[in-house]
């Protein structure tokens, strides 16, 4: 089967977030023929390390966002498109591949992959925690590769991130006799105004450029046409660099929300940082041919790098691509992904 047979057949099988069941038992049907597979709820963890070799991990999640009309899968002028193609099932597509490869089961490396489920809900409900706390093998890796979308480059640590309601307090009254009250939502208004003109925040970390930012990605306040809302709900999104650390990060973004009358963080992740003095990583930099960038995003390299295990970004999606209802992957991407990995993982 090729790789862009692969990719289409993973992206027709439906896997939203919490619904992974079906495309971890095709990928524990297909991949146990070749190597040892072990199922934990939906994650799947496939080979195991000898001890004889240098170990690498290989990490992809199997879930997606929501469906956007965009199933099923199709090939059109040189890409995949459909959900996932991109985030993350391109580099789901390539460990399939490169866990098949006989050459590289034949390597100077121990490969193991770990197809995890239930990454792109909550940080704490994550299908790697649990892997990672029964596994402790993982954490020998003498380099892990996530295989999220990055362009073809690799993207070296990551931006945390935090969710927060951000909450205005009025008070209820009648539509037609609102001095009676106290609107939530227009009291919001100057904050949702300073919040639009906000800039992202560059900080550098030994050559590498993160930004800070914060969004709002969601509003709810109201109950009817003729009630004036008592209350007005805002998520805050705010992705921070490895510099702070999570009460840090929390400080920086309650000061952000300061006019609001309540705040509450909900949901957080570690930003993920950079492996220092690595051979494994100066080598695979090496085939790329070019220089490490920064990762914007949150990924698990965070989750990783928070158990001393070095890790980074590289697979063939379009960062620009993730969650889009076109979403699309290049079929020369997944090649050249391909051809990267196989190289790094056959020579030493």
């Amino acid at each position: 089967m090729s790789l862009v047979d692969t990719l289409v057949e993973l992206v027709d099988i439906p896997s939203v977030t919490g619904d992974e069941e079906e495309i971890c038992t095709a990928l524990e049907f297909r991949l146990r023929a070749v190597r040892p597979t072990r199922r934990i709820g939906n994650s799947l963890v496939v080979g195991e390390p000898s001890g004889d070799r240098p170990l690498v991990v290989l990490y992809g999640h199997i879930d997606t966002v929501p469906a956007q009309d965009n199933l099923p899968a199709r090939v059109v002028d040189g890409t995949v498109v459909g959900l996932g193609a991109s985030d993350m099932k391109a580099g789901v597509a390539v460990m399939v591949h490169l866990l098949e490869h006989p050459e590289v089961a034949d390597g100077p490396y121990d490969v193991v992959g770990v197809f995890y489920d239930k990454e792109e809900g909550p940080a704490a409900d994550n299908g790697l925690e649990v892997v990672l706390e029964l596994l402790g093998f993982l954490g020998d890796a003498e380099l892990s590769i996530v295989l999220e979308p990055t362009d073809l480059r690799v993207e070296v640590g990551c931006n945390g991130v935090l969710n927060a309601d951000v909450v205005f307090v009025g008070k209820a009254a009648h539509s037609a006799r609102p001095w009676l009250g106290e609107n939530a939502i227009t009291k919001a208004g100057d904050w949702l105004a300073a919040m639009h003109r906000l800039e992202p925040e560059a900080v550098e970390i030994g050559g590498l450029v993160y930004r800070e930012t914060y969004a709002v990605t969601r509003a709810e306040g109201g109950i009817a046409n003729n009630v004036l809302p008592a209350r007005f709900v805002l998520n805050l999104n705010h992705r921070f660099p490895p510099i702070y650390d999570l009460e840090e990060a929390e400080a920086r973004l309650r000061r952000v929300a300061a006019a609001a009358d309540e705040v509450i963080v909900k949901d957080r992740a570690p930003a993920g940082g950079v492996p220092e003095a690595n051979a494994a990583l100066d080598r695979l930099v090496e085939l790329v041919g070019e220089p490490p960038v920064a990762k914007q995003g949150w990924t698990d390299v965070a989750r990783l790098s928070a158990r001393g295990i070095p890790a980074v970004n590289y697979g063939p999606g379009i960062v620009a691509q993730a969650h889009r209802a076109t979403e699309y992957v290049p079929i020369a991407n997944l090649e050249r992904a391909h051809e990267v990995l196989v190289a790094f993982l056959t020579t030493s």
